[in-house]
This record gives structure tokens, sequence and C-alpha cells, in this order.
């Protein structure tokens, strides 16, 4: 399928690594200019950088100012902006719900929710101004699924599924598609790298972190595929979401989780 992104120019945050990486690729194979903020720059970022039209921009998107930086960036460079993807996030587990400090429920927002608002809030007249672009944000299974061990994770993204909806409320009529992604478990850094989720599950459950991402935990969260997704998988539905193929398709939000949600 022609997706027609082609010299389309994309603003993706948290493009290092993970998701956001896996979105990078994508848009940059679909022949897009593709410009991809985040705290470091990636070796594997710098090597989509040297096959394609990417744009690494090095920037503290948590801080005031760094989300507008990123979209200044791409406008310098290309004169405008047709698509935006919010997807840079942070979480990290709890012992307790009383135990997260003023400190970091601001940090988690800030990273979560804040980034995507003033992404958003710095691209949104160069979109319209396009003529018929589009915003897509990561949220997570955890906005329909809150967890008293990622309380503030969970309740960040639901606050950011919200802002979502009422950004397509509002920009829909001008012609801009706003829509969500939320995932459920994916293979990324996030799980898989040393002293994160999958590690410290993995020592409660007696096992290796491989053996608690491929076995223990579809088990444990009754995922109906067995088995968690893979970035691009989720790449791919934000593609699609970003194109004119799903033109009429306008504040939804999709969970992409193994059927692991099982709800109607």
């Amino acid at each position: 399928m022609n997706l027609n992104l082609k010299n389309k120019v994309v603003v993706v945050t948290g493009g290092s690594k993970g998701i956001g990486l896996a979105i990078v690729r994508g848009f940059a194979a679909e022949g897009a200019s593709v410009v991809a903020g985040s705290r470091t720059v990636s070796p594997e970022l710098l090597a989509l950088q040297a096959e394609f039209d990417v744009i690494p921009v090095a920037v503290d998107l948590a801080h005031p100012d760094g989300p507008g930086e990123l979209v200044q960036a791409a406008l310098d460079a290309h004169g405008g902006i047709d698509i935006l993807i919010n997807n840079v996030g942070s979480g990290a587990p709890t012992p307790s719900i009383i135990a997260v400090e003023d400190a970091e429920w601001q940090r988690i927002f800030d990273i979560n929710l804040f980034s995507a608002i003033r992404a958003t809030r710095a691209a949104m007249p160069s979109i319209v101004t396009r003529g018929a672009g589009a915003v897509v944000t990561i949220s997570s299974l955890n906005s329909h699924l809150p967890a008293a061990s990622l309380v503030h994770y969970s309740a960040s993204k639901a606050a950011l599924s919200s802002y979502s909806k009422a950004l397509a409320e509002e920009f829909g009529p001008q012609g801009v598609r706003v829509n969500t992604v939320s995932p459920g478990p994916v293979r990324t850094p996030m799980w898989t790298a040393p002293g994160q989720f999958a590690d410290m599950m993995a020592a409660g459950a007696g096992t290796t972190a491989e053996a608690f991402m491929d076995e223990v935990l579809p088990a444990a969260m009754a995922i109906t595929t067995g088995r968690v997704s893979e970035s691009h998988e989720i790449a791919d539905l934000v593609l699609f979401l970003s194109s004119d193929r799903a033109a009429n398709i306008m504040g939804a939000d999709y969970v992409i989780d193994g059927g692991m949600h099982k709800s109607i």
C-alpha cells in the first residue's frame, strides 16, 4: 500500500530508540523528511541520518523550551511541518503510590504530557497552513488500565489521551487528523535495558529478563497472541494513521496490545 508520505516533513519526539526510532525508520523508508529529537543522539539514529533524509536534534524535551526548539529546527530546515509524532515518554515503577514525591510527579508529567502540549502548540500553526496534516500521539494501555506501581505514568498518559481528544475536536475541522496509539507491553529499552522493568520483575519471578519478556509477561498479562509487541508494529500503525489512507479517522485511540485488554 502506498501511504503517500514521500516528501512529507515529519517531526518525531523521542526518536533515538525504541518505538521512536522505529517510527523515524518507517517514515524515512517511505521517503519522508524526518526531524527527530531526543536528549541524546543514538548511534542508530546517526546511521539513519547517513542513509536517509533524517535530521537528529539533541534536545531536552522535558524542558519548557525543548519541544519548541525541535519544531523550530524542522521549520528552519524545511520551511514547514506536515506531521507531528508525540512519542517521547518515561516511566518507572514505584513501590507505593504515596512514595511518589512531587518532583517525580512533575518529571513524569513534563516528559509525558507537557512535552506533547508544547510540541503541538509550536507545530500546529504550520501543520494547519500546509492543509492536510496529522498529529499522532503515543499514549499507553495504562491510560485505560491504571496501575498502582505506575500511578504517575498512568495518570500522565490518561491526561495525554484526553488532551488529544480535545485537540481533534478543535483542529479536525481545519483538516488536521489527530489520533492516539496506546500500546501494551512493547519490547523496547524501557523494558529491556539493564536495570529496567524486565530486570526488576525477572528478579522477583526468579527468572531471566529474556525469559520474563518472552514467557512470564505474556502469560501473566493474558496476552492473547502470547507475545509482547515489537517496535516496528507500533510504527506501522503510526505511519498508517499519519497518511491520507486514514483520512476520515479522527479523535480515535488505537490499542495495540496483542489482545491483553479484554473489554468492550
